[in-house]
């Protein structure tokens, strides 16, 4: 059994490795200014990534066909798990999403998206790259898609939720939707967008008194910040505006390790977490901020090139989902630093501090290496 791993992609263990070290030197950049409330982050990320890498072996040598096999009880425990966390969590920064384990939290979220993944692959894989049909296939799919959608929805946790129509959308166009049904979909989208916000605009006052006293104020501060910047107040485009004066400080080269002065002086919010990047702009400047995004780009066109030698073309819209996950948390995270996207609290893959998401997203690679390595003759099940 053990002889497959040396068919592993070795190249994306060694990114893996380089991220480690970053996430571990950022994180301790990141909290060197905090005395005491979040010191030993960096090295619970180095153990958390020792755990990591022992996901990543050990779901490699699962064939990812027995998962696919039972993906409808997977996908029924994940659901489970979300209702759990809405009705008996704790609330933490105003969401019902993390399960406390001892000293640890678990955050059932993260591990839908994985289930998720795995459950449009195996509907997917039924038509056999046959197009798509909108009744048969789209709307199912898509209702799969949308009960774990509300659920973390109302937690709050609209990042993750975000995702989930993210990874959809990804696996769907992969897996031979006509154009016409994209085109609907598309016009569909952009017309719901303009409606929210000409809703939102003509209705500010309302929503935000409906918001506040349901004490969910910060969701109306995120995507007001972001679609009224102006009239903002200067607290709501608080982490915005110092996220992008960092950066900018930052220039070629930054202001060198441990030394980003907004970060030291604690302007910048979480800057071991959503704000992670902020400590990349602002301490290596632009040269080290395009080292890590080529890291991501080659880490990608990785998973890419094994998903184009699948011959199961379950495992190719897998890796395509978890694919489409990735890009878009580093597109959302890297776009709400600069301003180009709105505040939605989602990590940088792989660099921000988080054991749930860390081990989450190790498992994804552990799933694209068992499809790597489990590509013999099949039969659709």
């Amino acid at each position: 059994m053990f002889f497959k791993l040396k068919r592993v992609d070795w190249l994306m263990v060694g990114i893996l490795a380089l991220f480690m070290l970053f996430s571990t030197l950022l994180v301790r950049s990141a909290i060197a200014p905090y005395e005491t409330e979040f010191q030993g982050y960096d090295v619970k990320t180095i153990l958390f990534y020792l755990l990591g890498f022992v996901v990543v072996f050990g779901m490699a040598l699962v064939d990812y066909r027995t998962l696919l096999r039972y993906s409808w009880y997977v996908y029924a425990t994940g659901c489970v798990l979300l209702v759990m966390v809405y009705l008996f969590a704790p609330e933490i920064n105003g969401a019902r999403s993390w399960f406390r384990i001892g000293g640890l939290q678990f955050q059932p979220a993260e591990l839908v998206k994985v289930i998720l993944i795995l459950t449009t692959g195996y509907l997917l894989g039924k038509k056999m790259g046959q197009p798509l049909q909108f009744r048969r296939d789209i709307i199912p799919i898509t209702l799969v898609t949308l009960l774990p959608f509300v659920l973390v929805l109302i937690q709050p946790d609209l990042g993750n939720a975000i995702i989930y129509l993210v990874v959809l959308v990804g696996m769907l166009w992969i897996g031979n939707a006509r154009y016409s049904h994209v085109l609907i979909a598309l016009t569909a989208a952009v017309a719901a967008l303009i409606l929210f916000v000409t809703l939102f605009n003509a209705y500010n006052t309302q929503i935000q008194d409906y918001l506040e006293k349901h004490q969910k104020l910060h969701w109306y501060q995120r995507i007001n910040t972001f679609i009224n910047p102006d009239q903002a107040s200067s607290d709501d485009r608080h982490q915005s505006n110092y996220a992008k004066i960092a950066i900018g400080s930052g220039g070629l080269l930054g202001d060198g390790y441990m030394k980003g002065d907004l970060k030291n002086k604690k302007f910048v919010p979480y800057p071991y977490s959503d704000s992670i990047f902020v400590v990349v702009g602002e301490e290596f400047g632009f040269i080290g901020a395009s080292v890590l995004l080529l890291l991501y780009f080659l880490f990608i066109y990785r998973m890419i090139l094994i998903a184009l030698h699948c011959i199961d073309k379950r495992g190719a819209y897998i890796i395509v989902g978890i694919v489409a996950m990735f890009l878009f948390q580093i597109f959302e995270n890297v776009g709400m630093m600069i301003g180009l996207m709105p505040i939605t609290g989602i990590t940088l893959p792989f660099i921000s501090y988080g054991g749930t998401s860390l081990l989450i997203n190790m498992l994804c690679i552990g799933l694209v290496f068992s499809i790597k390595l489990h590509q013999e003759k099949y039969k659709v099940e």
